[in-house]
């Protein structure tokens, strides 16, 4: 098979996988104002890459989703990554790129989600680590569509060049993100948390009205 079918097959395995999570999030029982406010975050994750856009691969959106699936769980963390994507790219350009990275956001999200259901505790160096480790994941699974898509022949070689290319890139995008997460990261946590609070319904059982 060529590089076009070998795409189209990745698009599709992308697609199916982008699908899956936000069926798992529209089963979630969420309140107007929740969904109120993962709305305003991936439109904030999103636009905040916009006046980055000069600086290659340097960017918030990854240290906002990876803070908002921490705060609010990787489900929800996917959905917030995916969607600043598709709004991001509004202003910088769709494509069928647009999926590989809705993908990359999303699994980052997922990760911060994870970390904190795993015991994380969000301090700085943890929480840098994470976006050092995802500043050249994103990249790699980026440069797997490119490879895929653009590159001829496919073989190891080929796949190897393309991700060296790309290394100065890949290492601004992870200090970008380390940088951000070391200075902003908690506070930003902080913020969310308190309004995740608010957000919470407490049912108050019946009973306890007539004491």
């Amino acid at each position: 098979m060529d590089g076009k079918v070998w795409s189209a097959i990745s698009l599709t395995i992308v697609g199916f996988i982008i699908i899956t999570f936000f069926i798992l999030y529209e089963k979630r029982k969420m309140s107007s104002k929740e969904i109120a406010l993962v709305a305003n975050l991936a439109a904030l994750s999103g636009l905040s890459r916009v006046p980055f856009a000069v600086i290659p691969s340097v960017q918030p959106t990854s240290f906002l989703v990876l803070i908002t699936g921490y705060v609010f769980g990787p489900v929800t963390g996917f959905a917030v990554g995916a969607l600043a994507t598709v709004s991001s790219n509004i202003f910088l350009g769709q494509g069928p790129w647009t999926l590989w990275q809705m993908i990359c956001w999303g699994l980052i999200g997922t990760t911060g989600g994870i970390y904190k259901k795993i015991g994380g505790n969000g301090d700085r160096i943890s929480l840098c680590i994470m976006g050092v480790v995802w500043g050249y994941l994103f990249g790699w699974i980026m440069n797997l569509w490119h490879w895929l898509t653009f590159v001829y022949p496919l073989n190891l070689k080929s796949f190897i060049t393309t991700n060296v290319a790309s290394f100065w890139f890949d290492t601004l995008h992870a200090v970008g993100n380390a940088l951000f997460l070391y200075y902003l990261g908690i506070d930003v946590i902080n913020v969310l948390e308190r309004y995740k609070n608010r957000l919470k319904i407490y049912e108050i059982p019946v009973g306890s009205l007539d004491d």
